[in-house]
């Protein structure tokens, strides 16, 4: 097992809606010595956590979280705000409700606007898996993939469940040659990080896996 390779594939995160400055100043503590992908904190902590790590670790941050039905509008103006704090990371969930109804052009139309924003800085897509069909999971690798975003994101881990290794795989097999995966929610032990990765996923969303080298160190 590449212990470097899964923890440097972590975005290190914490999105509980009870979050303290004292823990999310944590993450950003061990997000700069365990040499993670990203701390992925609130939106209302993106600026204190930026100028905390002194860019020693990106800053990712939520758009329309968790729920994903906030306005193109609201979001957009969300991911101006988040770069502008310093984050260099974006997850944006889609709007659900639209997918279901098969209004993909007005998904991709805001997944563009909020690609255009983030230029060069990471876009992930959060397509909430455990609420999908398999069609609709396919579909929205086609969506990710012609908005030219970086990755798709299995989940927000607040809904009925988090990634799977069939998520992962389907995932990999359907999207464009220039987008990523990120598996998230329920990723609680090294063995499950390591099928992640083998199964096609290059991002890893968890708070678990820090916690595990923590522990053993100790």
């Amino acid at each position: 097992m590449d212990i470097n390779k899964i923890i440097h594939a972590v975005d290190h995160t914490l999105l509980n809606v009870d979050a303290t400055w004292a823990e999310i100043k944590e993450i950003c503590d061990d997000g700069i010595t365990y040499e993670v992908a990203s701390i992925c904190v609130p939106p209302s902590f993106v600026k204190k956590s930026s100028e905390y790590v002194e860019e020693q670790v990106a800053v990712c941050t939520t758009i329309g979280f968790p729920n994903g039905y906030n306005t193109t509008e609201t979001k957009v103006f969300e991911t101006m705000q988040a770069l502008n704090e310093g984050a260099s990371e974006i997850d944006v969930v889609i709007n659900l409700g639209d997918l279901k109804a098969k209004n993909y052009q007005k998904i991709l139309y805001e997944l563009k606007a909020i690609k255009a924003i983030c230029d060069t800085r990471i876009l992930k897509v959060i397509i909430e898996t455990c609420l999908l069909t398999d069609a609709e999971k396919i579909k929205m690798c086609e969506i990710v993939t012609e908005a030219q975003a970086d990755f798709i994101k299995t989940s927000t881990g607040f809904s009925t469940g988090g990634a799977t290794f069939a998520d992962v795989k389907l995932l990999a097999d359907n999207i464009g040659p220039n987008v990523k995966v990120k598996a998230s929610g329920g990723i609680r032990s090294l063995e499950d990080a390591e099928k992640f990765l083998e199964l096609g996923a290059s991002r890893l969303g968890t708070s678990s896996i820090v916690k595990i080298l923590k522990e053993r160190a100790e």
